[in-house]
């Protein structure tokens, strides 16, 4: 089974805005994904935790995503009344918070569906997506990704 290192400190957050509020999940842009737990995907998608592991188990059984190249584990210490417990967290990357969102039925999960295909079309239909944000903190490697595709054409 294959290690990924869990999400850590000085990642990027990632702010996914529903219309109840925003939620923060944590950015590896190295690995290109994102990370949540548990409790957040049920707090995206406005499900019980029950429900998020059930459709968890059914991705997994199904074969649908590898657990091991999906899942990290991240030890935290949490306060429980006067002693100090070491707790392990695991979080799940994009794929799986994208698996999930296909299989929720939320008015939540609705909206993320109809993003994710919006999206996904466009990318389809245009070749390409652009994301602002992300050009603006790597001008200069946009930059010479444009070249190096001028380039290529010649």
């Amino acid at each position: 089974m294959k290690k990924i290192n869990p999400p850590t400190g000085g990642k990027k957050m990632i702010i996914y805005q529903t219309k109840s509020g925003a939620l923060e999940l944590k950015g590896d842009f190295s690995r290109e994904t994102i990370w949540a737990t548990l409790d957040q995907i049920a707090l995206v998608f406005g499900r019980d935790k029950s429900v998020i592991s059930r459709h968890l188990t059914n991705i997994y059984k199904e074969k649908e995503l590898n657990r091991g190249a999906t899942v990290a584990k991240n030890a935290t210490v949490q306060i429980e009344g006067n002693r100090s417990v070491e707790r392990i967290i695991e979080y799940f990357n994009l794929d799986v918070i994208i698996s999930v969102g296909y299989r929720v039925n939320s008015k939540t999960a609705t909206e993320f569906r109809q993003w994710a295909t919006k999206t996904l079309r466009t990318h389809i239909v245009d070749g390409f997506t652009i994301n602002k944000s992300r050009i603006k903190q790597n001008y200069q490697a946009f930059l010479q990704s444009v070249t190096d595709v001028q380039a290529r054409k010649k």
